[in-house]
């Protein structure tokens, strides 16, 4: 992908853990590698398809004057932030940010940490069966597309599905959403279980009735697995009631294990359902 590169930008400012940092200042150098498709701006020669890198300069001077950080760390994940955030054509940023000065009472050149932080393509799976069911699924998808880490970009329609598992309850609405993240598969999972929290999401009974159910589906074409979150989820090739939605946004998405896309997978989950398997 293409790159624009911002080198060592000078800024005095006040970061540091230590008191006089914070009141007498000193150098710090920042420099960004931003990746993004500079294609459309080497043809237009417009500024609006590309990052004004003056503007940026002036952007992040004024957030690390403005501010005051215990951490580089802080810094550098800030000014990544604020890339990320205010422009939406960079895929991909890596900050680095650098302390000429560093206080440790030894010869260096300087201390330095660099981030590299991105965007990320998630499909989340929706489902409810209590109270206002629809309702539900419209309260989760508006606290996702609140949150500034997630961009809704694509949403399925809804489903209404029979129970699977445990049968002894109501019938769910189930949906599916595309969301661009900037947030770990265990961040991500980390908010959807805050906002099942919120709209009192209960685990009394195992695949028992709930007001919502938030799960990560795929997030890129990653395989992980730790204690909170497996991506791809582990059993969302046997759920019918998942590929459905998903198969309406998705149906060419590969499923990164299986090798298999989304309508390949429902139509075959499809079948075995109709045999009755």
């Amino acid at each position: 992908m293409d790159k624009i590169i911002i080198k060592d930008l000078e800024i005095f400012a006040r970061h540091g853990v230590m008191r006089e940092e914070k009141t007498l200042g000193q150098k710090f150098l920042v420099s960004m590698y931003m990746c993004l498709d500079l294609k459309q701006a080497s043809k237009t020669g417009s500024l609006n398809d590309t990052v004004n890198y003056g503007l940026l300069c002036h952007e992040v001077t004024s957030l690390l004057t403005e501010n005051t950080f215990d951490l580089i760390e802080e810094a550098a994940e800030a000014v990544g932030d604020h890339i990320l955030l205010k422009y939406e054509s960079v895929k991909k940023v890596t900050v680095e940010v650098k302390k000429p000065w560093a206080p440790i009472g030894l010869p260096l050149s300087y201390a330095s940490v660099e981030i590299t932080r991105s965007r990320h393509q998630a499909y989340i799976a929706l489902g409810s069966n209590l109270g206002d069911r629809e309702k539900e699924i419209r309260t989760a998808l508006d606290k996702l597309a609140s949150n500034k880490y997630c961009m809704v970009k694509k949403i399925s329609s809804l489903y209404e599905t029979e129970p699977v598992g445990y049968t002894d309850q109501g019938k769910f609405i189930n949906a599916a959403a595309m969301v661009e993240t900037m947030y770990s598969p265990r961040e991500l999972m980390s908010f959807l279980l805050s906002v099942e929290k919120e709209q009192k999401r209960q685990r009394d009974i195992r695949f028992g009735p709930r007001t919502i159910d938030l799960d990560i589906l795929l997030y890129d074409n990653i395989v992980s697995q730790d204690e909170l979150v497996a991506v791809p989820h582990p059993r969302m090739s046997e759920r019918l009631f998942v590929l459905e939605p998903l198969c309406e946004i998705a149906p060419y998405v590969i499923h990164p294990l299986l090798n298999k896309t989304i309508e390949e997978l429902k139509n075959i989950q499809a079948l075995y359902q109709a045999k009755g398997e």
